[in-house]
C-alpha cells in the first residue's frame, strides 16, 4: 500500500494527479484530436475549391485551369508522403511527443500560408508545408497511442481514432456547406482557419502527457520508462507487472537491434536469416494501403462536390449539402466495423467491401453513361439515381476498407520489421493518394463517365487478390503470424486452412498451451517468482475475482 501511494504521489506531481485509465484517456484525446485534424484537412479543400471567391482570388476559374487545380490539391499529399517518411528517422530521434509537437508547428505554418494566400504559388507552398506536418503527425500518433495503452484497449482505441478521422471529414463538409451561404473570402478562409481549434488542443495536451515507455527504453532511459508504466497502470514501480513489462520491452528492443534489417539491405534483397518471408510481408502490408487508395475513396473524399456538379449536373448548394449528408452516413456505417473486425476477419471485410464498392462504381458508371447520352429523355432521373450509389460506396468503404488497411501492416510484419513496414505502408498510401487526387479533375473533364470504369475494375480486382494472397490475422497473436510465414512459403494462401481460417487454428492454441505449461513449471522452481505468483492470486481475490481471473493474473506474472 505504501508503494501504491508513493506511485500515486509521483503521478500527481507529473500529470496533474492523473494515473491509470484517466491518463490513458488524455493520451487518447491528444491522438484522437490529431486524427480528427487529419480527417478535417482531407475534406475541407473539396469544399474550398468549388468556392467562386477562392477560384477568382487565385485565378483558377475556367476549364483551362482544371489540371493546375488538381495539382494544388494533390501537392498536400506529396507533403504528407515526405512527412511520413521523415517520421521514421526524425521521429526516432525526437520521441513521440516532440515529433507530434514539431508536426503540429509545421502544420500551423502551412495553415497560415493557406489562410493568407492571394496567389497560387503561396497556396501551393502552404499545401506542401501543411502536408509535411500532417504526414509526420499521422505516422506518429497511432504508434504513441499503441505504446501507451493496455493491450486490452489498444485495438479499440486505434479503430476509434480512425472513426474520428471520418468525424473530422464530416465536420469539414458541414462547415464548408454552411459558409457557402456567405459571400467574400470568409467563405473559404474561415474553413481553412478552423483547423486551429484542433491545433490548440494538441498544444494544450501533448506537452504534459507521458512519453512512450518503449521509446524511452530504446534510448536507455529505463527508470523513466518504468515510472511511466507504473503511472499508466496506477501502481508503483515495484509492482511485478511493471517490472515484467519493462523486461519484455527491453527484450524486444534488443531483439530488434540484433535482427533488424537496414533499408540498404532491403533494397539489395537481404532480409536476414531464417525463412521469415520479409519482402512478401512488406508487400502485403503496403499492398493493403495501396488498395485503399486505388479503391477510389479520394475521388469522392476530395472532390465529391466537384463530382456531383460536373458529372451528375447538380447545382453547387445541393452538391455541398449531399456531400455533407454523405459524410454523416459514412461516419455512422464505419462504426459497424468496430465490433465486427474480429468477428468477420480481415479477409472477409476487405472482400465484401470491395465487392460492394465495385457494384457501386459499376452502377454509377452505367447511370452517368445514360445521363450523358445525347437525346436521352430520362437523363435527369438517372443522374439523380447515381447519387444513391455514391452513398452505398461510402457505406461499403466505411465498414470494410477504412480501418483494415491501416491495421494490416502492423499485424503482418515481424517484430524487427514492424517500424519499417509501417513506414512503407504509410508512404504507399500517400503516394497513391497523390496519384488519385492529381488525375481526378482532369479525368472527369476528359473522360466523363468513362473515368469511373477505372475504379470499377480496381475494386473488382481486389476480391481475387485478397482471396489468393492475403492470410487472415484476426484472432491470432503476432507470434502466430510469424509461425505462419515460417511454415508456409507458398504465396497462395487460399489452399492453407490455417492461413485463411476465421478462428485461431487449433494447432496454434495447442502450441501456446504447451508453452504456458512449460513456463509455469519453470516459474515454480524459483522462490521469488512463486512469491510474485501468490501475490497476483491474492490481488485478484481482493478485487472480487473468481478463480479464472486469478489464473489469468498468474499467467501475466
Amino acid at each position: 500500500m505504501a508503494f501504491l501511494k508513493r506511485g500515486q504521489r509521483e503521478g500527481k506531481a507529473r500529470y496533474f494527479g492523473l494515473t491509470g485509465g484517466w491518463l490513458t484517456f488524455w493520451v487518447s484525446v491528444a491522438c484522437a484530436t490529431d486524427m480528427t485534424l487529419f480527417g478535417y484537412d482531407q475534406g475541407v479543400f473539396g469544399g474550398v475549391i468549388v468556392t467562386q471567391d477562392f477560384l477568382d482570388t487565385l485565378n483558377l476559374s475556367g476549364s483551362e485551369h482544371t489540371s493546375l487545380l488538381g495539382t494544388v490539391t494533390a501537392l498536400y499529399d506529396v507533403g504528407c508522403f515526405f512527412g511520413a517518411v521523415a517520421a521514421f528517422s526524425i521521429g526516432e530521434r525526437l520521441g513521440r511527443k516532440k515529433s507530434i509537437l514539431l508536426g503540429t508547428t509545421v502544420m500551423s505554418i502551412g495553415a497560415i500560408l493557406q489562410i493568407s494566400a492571394y496567389s497560387t504559388a503561396q497556396m501551393i507552398v502552404g499545401r506542401i508545408v501543411a502536408g509535411l506536418g500532417n504526414g509526420l503527425n499521422t505516422a506518429t500518433a497511432p504508434v504513441w497511442q499503441a505504446e501507451t495503452s493496455k493491450a486490452a484497449w489498444r485495438g479499440k482505441l486505434v479503430v476509434i481514432e480512425l472513426i474520428l478521422n471520418i468525424a473530422g471529414f464530416s465536420l469539414s463538409n458541414w462547415i464548408t456547406y454552411g459558409f457557402s451561404y456567405v459571400n467574400g473570402p470568409v467563405a473559404w478562409r474561415f474553413p481553412l482557419a478552423f483547423q486551429f481549434i484542433f491545433i490548440f488542443i494538441l498544444y494544450g495536451t501533448v506537452p504534459w502527457l507521458p512519453e512512450s515507455p518503449r521509446w524511452l527504453i530504446a534510448h536507455g532511459q529505463i527508470e523513466e520508462a518504468e515510472q511511466i508504466i507504473a503511472d499508466l497502470e496506477a501502481t508503483s514501480t515495484d509492482d511485478a507487472y511493471v517490472i515484467t513489462e519493462s523486461k519484455e520491452i527491453q527484450w524486444a528492443v534488443t531483439f530488434e537491434r540484433e535482427h533488424g534489417v537496414s533499408w540498404w539491405d532491403l533494397l539489395r534483397g537481404k532480409t536476414g536469416s531464417g525463412k521469415t518471408s520479409t519482402i512478401r510481408r512488406l508487400i502485403l502490408g503496403a499492398g493493403a494501403q495501396a488498395m485503399q487508395q486505388l479503391a477510389g475513396i479520394n475521388v469522392t473524399s476530395y472532390y465529391l462536390p466537384t463530382v456531383l456538379i460536373q458529372s451528375v449536373g447538380l447545382d453547387e448548394k445541393l452538391a455541398r449539402l449531399l456531400a455533407a449528408c454523405n459524410s454523416v452516413s459514412y461516419l455512422a456505417f464505419s462504426m459497424i466495423g468496430i465490433p465486427n473486425v474480429e468477428r468477420w476477419g480481415r479477409r472477409k471485410m476487405m472482400m465484401y467491401a470491395a465487392t460492394g464498392q465495385c457494384l457501386s462504381y459499376l452502377l454509377i458508371t452505367i447511370l452517368l453513361r445514360y445521363n450523358e447520352l445525347a437525346g436521352y429523355s430520362g437523363s435527369k432521373k438517372v443522374a439523380s439515381a447515381s447519387v444513391a450509389f455514391f452513398f452505398t460506396y461510402y457505406i461499403c468503404f466505411g465498414i470494410g476498407f477504412q480501418g483494415v488497411p491501416w491495421l494490416y501492416p502492423t499485424e503482418i510484419n515481424s517484430l524487427s520489421m514492424r517500424t519499417k513496414g509501417a513506414a512503407i505502408g504509410t508512404a504507399s498510401n500517400w503516394a497513391f493518394n497523390f496519384m488519385v487526387v492529381e488525375i481526378t479533375p482532369i479525368g472527369i473533364q476528359s473522360l466523363h463517365w468513362k473515368f469511373y470504369i477505372i475504379w470499377t475494375i480496381f475494386n473488382a480486382s481486389f476480391v481475387p487478390i485478397v482471396y489468393l494472397f492475403y492470410p487472415e490475422t484476426a484472432d491470432r497473436t503476432l507470434e502466430d503470424v510469424d509461425r505462419l510465414f515460417r511454415e508456409n512459403q507458398n504465396i497462395f494462401v487460399f489452399t492453407d486452412k490455417d492461413a485463411i481460417s476465421q478462428k485461431r487454428p487449433l494447432a496454434y492454441i495447442e502450441h501456446e498451451q504447451q508453452e504456458v505449461r512449460r513456463n509455469s513449471s519453470v516459474i515454480s522452481a524459483h522462490p521469488e517468482a512463486m512469491k510474485n505468483r501468490l501475490a497476483a492470486i491474492e490481488r485478484a481475490n481482493r478485487e472480487g475475482s473468481d478463480e479464472e481471473k486469478g489464473a489469468q493474473e498468474v499467467e501475466k506474472v
